[in-house]
């Protein structure tokens, strides 16, 4: 029998080479090269294509049997709203984020409650038992029923789950777990991808659903190569500070529900507890108009809520002036203060700009990008707003406002915590309708929006 040597491929450019180097010649990139099962390119997949040749016809889309996707709920109302309504059975679900932020802890907390009705299986690779037994207990989590697998070898994973047959599994974490088939160390690329493929085609093929914790980087990006993304069907990333009290878990992507949701949570004594009304965590509170402070509308996912955007303008002293942002893109920013400058006539070349979102909350929509001009024009001129007036609007280069999407829903949740003036685009104006205790100011150009302040 022929000896198996090793092959290495660019996960760049997809490039086999008999041996590893640090460098890629095709594309030139760097530690791009890793290590692949010796047969993955050849003999197993010649065979799964003739195998699979003989079973698949094709058909139409109408002669396909459709059915309402089975979900079941995790137990925490705010993970089944980022999750689109629940867990999906043979789903593979990737959580990622920043070190002490509560990955686990929420993950054990779903856990010990589904395991009450269904099997569940929690693999730990970082932790002994006794440390997962220890924080259940401290967390005053229900321990009797769910079931713990301390391993980091996902070919012994795949035995014991043929063995206990779960509907449920986590494994914490996928940088921890290795196969047999490559010999790099746990933790690298070719690894993280091996192990992720065999544990996708379990749940596959075992309807069972999967969750795997990632690690990220200091950039914020999942550790390991972009296709883990790819592989599975939904990835939810924790976003805030880890010393701060509050947490929020976005889906960056779903399958099975809406992108960009949002789910908030308290870490308090007992765990990781959901917030039902994430608009007033959003809101600091001033007992006097603060300059340079204004409250926006966001909406991100299904769902709108307040959040208060803070600006900071002070003269530079140093020749070349900051644009600093906490919770919003930087690049916006700096193109909004240029079209404050041009069609505004506010010169701001002089001036060091700082912008932060309340709260620890990111802001990805255009829809703040009215609030942030005012809190900066408002900063700038040491002039505060009316507290209980809003803003929301998307801004052009040319200087327009344009509209944003879901305009009525979004006044809806300001008028809910009464608010008294809005700000908006023309076009968002209600066409059906009225908010009797919330006037409504259009405005369609900058100039239109400065002369109403």
């Amino acid at each position: 029998m022929a000896k198996q040597h090793a092959q290495f491929q660019c996960r760049e450019c997809a490039t086999l080479w008999p041996k590893w180097s640090g460098q890629c010649q095709d594309c030139k990139s760097w530690n791009s090269i890793e290590e692949i099962p010796a047969l993955q390119a050849g003999s197993a997949r010649g065979s799964n294509w003739h195998g699979s040749a003989g079973q698949s016809s094709v058909i139409t889309l109408d002669q396909i049997p459709t059915s309402e996707t089975p979900r079941f709920g995790s137990q925490i109302d705010e993970l089944d709203r980022v999750l689109g309504g629940g867990l999906v059975e043979g789903s593979v679900v990737l959580l990622g984020g920043d070190p002490g932020i509560g990955k686990s802890t929420i993950l054990l907390q779903s856990m010990t409650l589904i395991s009450q009705q269904r099997n569940a299986l929690y693999v730990t690779g970082e932790e002994s038992p006794q440390q997962v037994s220890m924080r259940a207990r401290r967390l005053g989590l229900p321990g009797d029923h769910l079931q713990l697998l301390s391993s980091t070898c996902v070919e012994d994973i795949i035995a014991q789950a043929a063995t206990c047959k779960p509907e449920i599994m986590v494994i914490d974490s996928i940088q921890t777990i290795f196969s047999n088939s490559l010999q790099s160390a746990p933790g690298s690329v070719g690894q993280i991808r091996e192990s992720t493929a065999i544990l996708v085609r379990l749940a596959k093929q075992s309807n069972i659903t999967i969750f795997l914790v990632g690690h990220v980087t200091k950039e914020g990006q999942l550790a390991g190569p972009r296709v883990l993304e790819h592989m599975v069907d939904t990835v939810l990333y924790f976003e805030g500070d880890a010393t701060t009290r509050y947490r929020v878990i976005r889906a960056v992507k779903n399958r099975f529900g809406a992108v960009n949701e949002l789910g908030i949570f308290a870490m308090t004594d007992e765990g990781l507890k959901p917030v039902t009304n994430p608009s007033a965590i959003f809101l600091a509170q001033h007992d006097q108009p603060v300059p340079g402070s204004v409250v926006m509308v966001s909406r991100e996912g299904t769902r709108p809520f307040l959040v208060e955007i803070q600006a900071l303008v002070s003269e530079c002293h140093s020749g070349h002036p900051r644009r600093l942002s906490v919770g919003l893109e930087s690049n916006r920013l700096a193109m909004l203060i240029a079209i404050l400058q041009r069609h505004g006539s506010v010169p701001l070349y002089e001036q060091d700009v700082f912008i932060n979102a309340v709260g620890g909350v990111r802001i990805t929509e255009t829809g703040a990008d009215l609030a942030i001009i005012l809190a900066i024009l408002s900063s700038y001129r040491d002039r505060p707003l009316n507290r209980r007036s809003l803003v929301f609007g998307e801004v052009g280069l040319s200087g327009e406002i344009r509209p944003v999407a879901n305009g009525e829903e979004r006044l809806r949740e300001a008028s809910k915590h009464g608010f008294e003036t809005a700000i908006i685009p023309r076009a968002n104006m209600p066409k059906r309708g009225t908010f009797k205790d919330l006037e409504l100011i259009p405005v369609s150009h900058l100039a239109d929006t400065l002369d109403a302040l």
